[in-house]
């Protein structure tokens, strides 16, 4: 018997992305200014950054990370249970849980790991008590949502059921279907790649009439939506009985890094006790932890960049439409620019690389098929001016990519 090589399978796999335009490859950038950045020696105007409020490099935030490292050093050390947890932390835990209006919090070190623990503990082999007639627990997710969401529960052994996007009627029917599991219903509170929101009061009406819980993944939508910008539950005037599970990350609007989950005073302690992503790894640092601290005052109470972001999106949306750009329906910060073929978006991108905008493409496996696209992201930090001259850039780049698909073919 011959064993195939596996670095060899993974090679080839790689090459089979490369045949087909796929190919991913890092970009070093080598210096960041507020909303531009400068890649292999160019400046470009950066419209791909998560930082929709502009605080990555806040001075506040800087200096509160700076003296928290003066304090505890620069690592953590250790784990959460084992030392790790330092007075930072819990005073960041209860910060966002005021915020989000919930009972309690916990840190985890990245959004990926937040949402395999919370997934795990709540749909593994944690409860000795009945199971239903299959032996499995039940997750129904929405087919657009992130990638750890799908990831944690395969890794919690729970039957993932995923129904059609944003379509409340074919989740009811994957809770029908398995009437007699324990059930988590999952969703993306903003869609990372469409920039649309989850119809997240008719999935939580649903939940409660089904007696499932509900996880809601704000990653996008903290900072950005509801009063304080405490996220797209706090907007749908969601109670945390409505939603169970509040997942959001940190390094998005909050511009640091990490994540966190928060609910009810169970929830967290089941999570301390069965969540081995935030178990068995080291504490963020705890200088993270101050400058997010410093971070979410600044989201909460300084409304005029919430107020700059809607401005932005809508002079981008209104400008689009005059130039007959194709948008996705989206009132967040991330507009997508729907492009088709792969081939297309890539020379797009290239076009508006060129032009000195920074807007990579993407496309599958990330998105489906046919629905590659350009994923522009606001910043408080952009200007109508950098929209207006993104528009027209735009345009151009999405002409010439026709032209040049045109000459291929």
């Amino acid at each position: 018997m011959t064993r195939p090589d596996l670095i060899e399978r993974l090679a080839a796999a790689q090459a089979e992305r490369a045949r087909q335009d796929l190919l991913r490859r890092l970009r070093k950038v080598e210096a960041v200014d507020g909303a531009r950045i400068r890649i292999d020696g160019r400046t470009l105007v950066n419209f791909a950054s998560n930082d929709y409020l502009g605080l990555a490099q806040h001075p506040a935030l800087q200096e509160a990370l700076i003296r928290a490292a003066r304090q505890w050093g620069v690592g953590a050390t250790a784990a959460h249970l084992l030392g790790g947890h330092r007075e930072e932390h819990e005073a960041l835990e209860e910060k966002l849980a005021g915020w989000t209006r919930r009972k309690c919090a916990l840190l985890f070190s990245t959004g990926y790991m937040a949402n395999l623990g919370a997934i795990q503990a709540l749909l593994g082999e944690n409860d000795p008590g009945p199971r239903s007639r299959t032996g499995q627990t039940l997750c129904v997710q929405d087919k657009l949502n992130h990638a750890c969401l799908i990831d944690g529960t395969r890794l919690s052994g729970a039957a993932l059921k995923r129904y059609v996007h944003a379509d409340v009627a074919s989740a009811q029917r994957q809770l029908e279907a398995n009437a007699d599991a324990a059930a988590l219903l999952a969703t993306d509170g903003v869609f990372s790649m469409d920039g649309d929101i989850a119809p997240l009061a008719d999935l939580a009406a649903l939940c409660k009439a089904q007696q499932a819980t509900l996880m809601v993944d704000d990653a996008h939508g903290l900072g950005v939506l509801g009063a304080e910008g405490a996220g797209s539950l706090v907007e749908a005037n969601l109670k945390q009985d409505d939603a169970p599970v509040l997942m959001a990350t940190l390094g998005k609007a909050l511009g640091v890094g990490g994540a966190f989950v928060a609910g009810s005073k169970a929830l967290v302690d089941g999570l301390v006790q069965f969540a081995r992503t935030h178990i068995y790894t080291t504490a963020m640092p705890p200088a993270f932890a101050a400058a997010t601290s410093a971070a979410v005052d600044i989201a909460r109470f300084e409304d005029w960049r919430r107020a700059k972001l809607h401005r932005l999106v809508a002079h981008f949306r209104h400008g689009a439409g005059e130039r007959g750009i194709e948008l996705l329906d989206s009132r967040t910060p991330i507009q997508p620019v729907l492009i088709g073929a792969s081939r297309d978006a890539s020379i797009a991108a290239q076009r508006l690389e060129a032009d000195g905008y920074f807007v990579p493409a993407i496309r599958p496996p990330t998105v489906a098929q046919g629905k590659a696209r350009l994923r522009v992201t606001f910043s408080a930090l952009h200007e109508e001016a950098d929209v207006e001259k993104l528009l027209n850039a735009l345009a151009r780049a999405i002409a010439h990519a026709r032209r040049a698909m045109k000459k291929e073919r």
